[in-house]
């Protein structure tokens, strides 16, 4: 039988007040802005990785206004090698509409969010909820996994489903919207930490006497998977990723023939340029390329 959300609630919050990491967005009077730019960063990002970038970026444009007086170029170099560029992009055109529409303050309303560029629904909920302490349920991986062994007794949760997913969250949250919010972001970290997806450490778990895969013998998953990621090294993304790096490397526009030394197959080449054109994280400039400056 599965859990009661009220068994679940007080087991999370209070192992969440004892065990959590000790991770900037999460100390006292840590900025709404700081959110933000911490949950773009976190997309697909480890956080030990994000860390340093993050406070690079914090000391450098602490306001939305800070970062949108700059051009994007600015934000694609120093986001580094965080990967996925396109969410310096995404961030700098979010910052330059909160400095033009909202006064420079980052908004705590969910729609008002989502209208921002590179926003979507988990972003705009975890900037709510984690900046302002809002009552929202905030969903990520490392949420779905929780959920679907504790309260559905599946070993995994198959590909994601906001109709599915947010509802099955909201129904465990708290009255309560301080608790909600602890309780948003214990359940994420049980999911990180210890609820992981191949080595889970179930009898360090809080929920481990309430859950129910363990109480149905751990029973191996056979539903629907997720479509696993194809093979970095040679990849389209590895040389994306290289011219990147190169662009990034200097202040001025690349020749053709500078960046076709980079990658012997031209023909992967030509469809990596072709691609960062088409997303704007290059832009034809002077018969080269460069990092895109308006």
């Amino acid at each position: 039988m599965p859990p009661e959300p009220s068994d679940l609630a007080p087991l999370v919050t209070g192992w969440f007040r004892t065990n959590a990491r000790d991770l900037p967005w999460r100390r006292p009077g840590f900025p709404a802005w700081g959110t933000l730019v911490s949950e773009f960063m976190l997309q697909q990002t480890q956080v030990s990785r994000v860390i340093p970038r993050l406070e690079e970026w914090l000391g450098r444009w602490p306001t939305p206004a800070d970062l949108a007086a700059e051009p994007p170029a600015e934000a694609v170099r120093a986001w580094g090698r965080l990967g996925y560029p396109r969410r310096a992009l995404w961030l700098h055109a979010a910052a330059t509409q909160i400095a033009e529409r909202h006064d420079g303050i980052v908004p705590s309303d969910v729609d008002q969010l989502l209208a921002l560029t590179g926003i979507g629904a988990y972003t705009a909920r975890a900037v709510a909820v984690f900046a302002y302490g809002d009552r929202h349920p905030v969903v990520d991986t490392n949420t779905r996994r929780v959920i679907a062994r504790s309260v559905r007794g599946q070993g995994e949760p198959g590909p994601p489903n906001a109709k599915a997913d947010l509802p099955a969250m909201a129904a465990l949250l708290p009255e309560s919207r301080s608790e909600a919010a602890v309780f948003n972001a214990g359940l994420m970290e049980i999911g990180a930490v210890v609820c992981t997806a191949r080595a889970p450490r179930c009898e360090e778990c809080p929920l481990r006497e309430v859950c129910a895969w363990r109480a149905a013998g751990y029973p191996a998953y056979d539903g629907p998977v997720k479509t696993k990621q194809k093979q970095f090294a040679g990849s389209d993304r590895q040389v994306r990723g290289i011219i990147m790096a190169e662009l990034r490397s200097t202040h001025r526009s690349l020749t053709d023939e500078e960046l076709r030394a980079l990658w012997p197959d031209g023909e992967q080449f030509d469809r990596a340029l072709a691609g960062l054109v088409a997303d704007r994280l290059a832009v034809r400039v002077d018969g080269g390329y460069a990092l895109p400056h308006d």
